[in-house]
């Protein structure tokens, strides 16, 4: 298999996984969470009084997979980090590619609109 290849299968794959992360409700809360600030695990947890820390710590091992949360450890505590990087790639692959042709076509009926004479009701 040729490196390009690889490279847009590792992709894909990336970007299922990040799919996947985005799927669940909880998941993207933690993620909205840490789009404020740096949150230890425990912060995190207080915030969602609905989970246990454990299932806490099952969903940024999801987060941690798809690359949107990067953790370090710092004494007993550990720092969640949030990695938008793949959300961008997303947003380029999907949904900006996507919009262009409805913007084209927002952007064509409002100009034929404007150029089209207008009828006044009589």
């Amino acid at each position: 298999m040729a490196t390009s290849t690889k490279t847009a299968a590792r992709a894909v794959d990336q970007d299922d996984l990040v799919f996947k992360a985005l799927a669940a409700a909880d998941r993207r809360q933690i993620l909205d969470l840490l789009r404020l600030s740096p949150k230890t695990t425990g912060e995190i947890s207080s915030k969602l009084p609905h989970l246990d820390r454990t299932t806490v710590m099952q969903h940024l091992g999801v987060l941690e997979k798809a690359r949107l949360v990067i953790s370090r450890k710092q004494g007993r505590c550990r720092w969640n980090y949030l990695d938008v990087s793949p959300i961008q790639r997303i947003h380029v692959r999907w949904i900006e590619a996507y919009a262009v042709p409805s913007t084209s076509f927002l952007s064509k009926l409002q100009t034929d609109l404007e150029s089209s004479p207008q009828e006044v009701p009589g």
